[in-house]
């Protein structure tokens, strides 16, 4: 094999190349980039986790640095006359019957489904021995689901797994082929991407499918609320269709045993209630964290992030007619979309049943957004709107609720948007010490001028005017946002523009725009980094750097935020 000439030419053991591979990760290159595993911007076809960690997921640098000008050699040699990329190169590999290794049947394979027996998967005509990566794999019991079979399927959807690096690193487990007459002819399974909605182009995509994307930040200034249309999108799975003439909400509380089934015309007979809410993803700001060392997860900007006014049924109304008892507050309320997984596993999470019962909370179940119909990519016809809190939990085409003693088992819940300390890594960490992200943190982010701008000569009146937003989770009030172009000497206090002024303390659900004049000298001339952090009504403020906040999966990242301008 080719992997034993490289390993004997660098005096590399495989058990060592293992070990490497696993403290490697995901990445590969200068921070910032992602190359495999996870999504990557192109951290994210490059995806996230999608970032669920739901299927298969292999990476590893020294693998891609050590073979890769190998892999070009034989795909070009196997494939001379079809020239493709380098992607299309190597997967080719996977569909090419190595003649020193044995065949084996799905029968045999299948009975390598378990730690002890082995555990094995095919991938095209490929049979992979994964037994040694499975315990270092962060989602271990997903994995386990293509056990003993075809990872073909999963792949369809979890299209972050085609890259380089990803499919090198799987061809280094092969221990085999499929038999000839077994082959699966994935070719003709249904493609799950083939319904996905239209999108505008200003979004810019960090990963295909699914498709999750942020508009300029720059455009994010422009209105208190946030166009449907440029609003980022953050989707896990493929977008489901849904015939709103059949669909169905199922509502089972588990703590009485008590079931019942709500159409769309139900909702509709529920007070409307409107809430003006930000909704941000967990991971907003991610490729900030990024710069200090590599992190699994998509390559957010700023802009993952939204202020929409939201108008549905308070899920309050609903659990009350649904018989849980005014005041009650121990438990959860577990949501279920109807976007689902190859298994029919469904998108799911999870809030403190105190969240929902509160009539001060402002929970809803929306079917409009900014006074239109809730459109595909949002959650058409039925999504949660849980303001203040991570917009993970608003959960989109929502399928089903239960109310509950305990937390949802989703491994959106469980194993993902948690948040850990800077020294915890992928080796050591345990996502059960820590609890799920609800609230966010505040954060501020400048969105004009862009990081990198070179602007003509200040304004005529000695200043560079500087645009941005600012927001606390929980329904904590922005009262103020300071500005800095001399590293915190001195500050300048933004005039903040437009908020929305809330229904009481505790419930300023939206964010707040803002803009500061920063005070050049007149011919000033070159680099100047302007910084930001706002200040709650809790006096809570952002942490001066990401050094100190990173943590592996990039969420929560709200230090100041920071932009390098030039001034000519």
């Amino acid at each position: 094999m080719f992997l034993r000439q490289i390993f004997r030419q660098h005096r590399l053991q495989p058990g060592s190349y293992q070990r490497a591979a696993y403290t490697g990760g995901y990445h590969t290159g200068k921070a910032g980039e992602q190359r495999g595993g996870h999504q990557s911007s192109g951290d994210d076809s490059k995806g996230d986790h999608l970032l669920s960690t739901t299927a298969v997921i292999f990476g590893g640098s020294l693998l891609t640095y050590l073979i890769t000008e190998k892999i070009k050699k034989d795909a070009t040699r196997i494939y001379a006359k079809e020239p493709a990329s380098l992607v299309d190169q190597v997967r080719k590999l996977h569909d090419t019957r190595r003649t020193d290794l044995p065949e084996y049947t799905m029968d045999e394979i299948g009975k390598h489904n378990s730690a002890s027996s082995g555990i094995w998967v095919t991938y095209g005509i490929g049979v992979y021995d994964i037994t040694t990566f499975v315990p270092k794999h962060p989602g271990s019991d997903k994995v386990m689901l293509a056990a003993g079979g075809a990872i073909d399927p999963f792949w369809h959807i979890f299209q972050q797994h085609n890259t380089q690096e990803v499919l090198t690193l799987l061809e280094t487990y092969r221990i085999g082929n499929l038999r000839p007459d077994e082959a699966i002819g994935t070719k003709d399974l249904h493609d799950p991407w083939s319904a996905e909605p239209k999108r505008h182009p200003i979004l810019k995509a960090a990963t295909a499918k699914p498709f999750n994307a942020e508009p300029p930040a720059s455009v994010l200034v422009d209105s208190f609320l946030t166009p449907n249309e440029f609003f980022y999108v953050r989707n896990h799975l493929p977008v489901p269709e849904v015939d709103i003439k059949s669909y169905e909400l199922e509502l089972d509380n588990e703590k009485t045993g008590k079931a019942k089934t709500l159409r769309f015309g139900d909702l509709l007979r529920f007070p409307k209630h409107t809430v003006t809410a930000t909704i941000m993803c967990g991971g907003n700001r991610r490729s900030e964290m990024m710069e200090i060392k590599p992190i699994k997860g998509l390559p957010w900007g700023a802009s993952a992030v939204g202020n929409a006014e939201w108008s549905g049924a308070r899920l309050r109304d609903v659990l009350l007619a649904a018989g849980v008892r005014d005041g009650e507050e121990e438990g959860h309320v577990q949501f279920e979309g109807l976007d689902t997984d190859p298994t029919s596993t469904p998108y799911g999470a999870s809030i403190p049943l105190a969240k929902a019962m509160d009539p001060r909370g402002d929970v809803l179940l929306a079917y409009e957004m900014n006074g239109q119909p809730l459109n595909r990519d949002h959650g058409f016809p039925v999504r949660v709107i849980v303001p203040g809190v991570v917009g993970s939990r608003n959960v989109k085409w929502l399928g089903r609720i239960v109310v509950s003693r305990d937390e949802s088992g989703s491994h959106w819940q469980q194993n993902d948007y948690k948040s850990f300390s800077p020294s915890t890594d992928w080796d050591t960490v345990d996502f059960k010490s820590a609890p799920a992200i609800q609230n966010m943190p505040i954060t501020s982010a400048i969105c004009v001028p862009a990081n990198g701008e070179t602007l003509a000569a200040a304004t005529k009146d000695g200043f560079v005017t500087v645009k941005g937003y600012a927001w606390s989770g929980g329904g904590s009030e922005i009262i103020r946002v300071d500005l800095t172009a001399d590293g915190g000497k001195t500050w300048i206090v933004a005039n903040l523009d437009e908020s929305e002024q809330g229904t009481g303390p505790g419930r300023h659900w939206s964010w707040t725009l803002w803009t500061a004049q920063i005070p050049v000298r007149p011919g000033q001339k070159g680099p100047i980094e302007i910084w930001s952090k706002a200040v709650d009504s809790n006096y809570n403020t952002q942490p001066e750097t990401f050094s100190n906040i990173w943590n592996l999966r990039g969420v929560v990242g709200n230090a100041y935020s920071r932009v390098k301008v030039t001034l000519k």
